[in-house]
């Protein structure tokens, strides 16, 4: 069945969160566990975070009226709520838009392995070290958690409702890395050798754009086109620092 998408969609990673401060600072104390006191989904945006914030909001709110996403959707994290506000609060107030958050736009799960470093998972869950390095990260699901395949089954859902609800409209989304790529695995059709290759050639920047723009007369992806990837203009316009941080969960992502 045809699916009618909007004429444009913005994928948008959160800005630095202080998880990305945390698992820098045990990774270079070489400790197995990364020190956060909050549960992953309440960890906030850092000073930088929020300065990158700031620097994609003036971008979005710089482009004609007729050009600016007109749905926000959002992860329910806290990083990813902070971003996606920020941007609505830059944009025309007479749009009146708020964030719409959507549980299927979550960080991917990492059950027995969350805030545990690479180190960590070495040496406090061998067996699921071997596991990932037997299946690969693709597939390897850890004990209470989710694999890339579990993340892109409820994203062909979210992406179901996209279509349903908001056909020729401006979306903007706002969530994780895994999502980003996610996104991209669905949309464009692609083969799990191929977007495993876009995550070998760098993680997806923080407040990075991904956009797609709508073509009746292409076939894959439904019509919808990538426009660009991991686009940092916005920041280094703005002199806002760019970073490409994995979430603290690095190891099992």
């Amino acid at each position: 069945m045809k699916q009618n998408w909007p004429r444009q969609i913005w994928i948008v990673r959160h800005g630095e969160s202080a998880g990305n401060v945390a698992r820098d600072a045990a990774d270079l104390a070489g400790h197995a566990r990364i020190e956060i006191e909050e549960r992953d989904v309440d960890v906030p945006l850092s000073a930088l975070g929020r300065q990158q914030s700031d620097a994609l909001a003036a971008w979005f709110s710089d482009l004609p009226l007729p050009e600016q996403p007109n749905v926000i959707l959002a992860s329910p994290y806290k990083r990813a709520v902070q971003t996606a506000q920020t941007i609505a609060g830059h944009l025309s107030p007479s749009k009146g838009l708020s964030v719409g958050v959507d549980e299927r736009l979550r960080e991917k799960e990492f059950g027995v392995l969350d805030r545990l470093t690479r180190r960590g998972i070495e040496e406090l869950q061998p067996d699921q070290a071997e596991f990932r390095r037997i299946l690969g990260k693709f597939y390897h699901r850890p004990p209470a958690g989710e694999s890339w395949c579990d993340v892109i089954l409820r994203l062909r859902s979210m992406l179901d409702t996209i279509s349903l609800h908001y056909a020729d409209q401006r979306v903007l989304i706002v969530a994780h890395q895994v999502v980003v790529l996610c996104m991209r695995y669905i949309i464009e059709n692609l083969s799990e050798e191929q977007i495993l290759e876009i995550d070998r050639q760098g993680d997806v920047v923080n407040c990075g754009v991904t956009e797609y723009v709508a073509d009746a007369g292409n076939e894959v992806g439904g019509g919808l086109v990538l426009k660009r990837y991991n686009f940092v203009a916005p920041l280094i316009e703005a002199g806002a620092p760019v970073t490409a941080q994995t979430d603290a969960n690095v190891a099992a992502r």
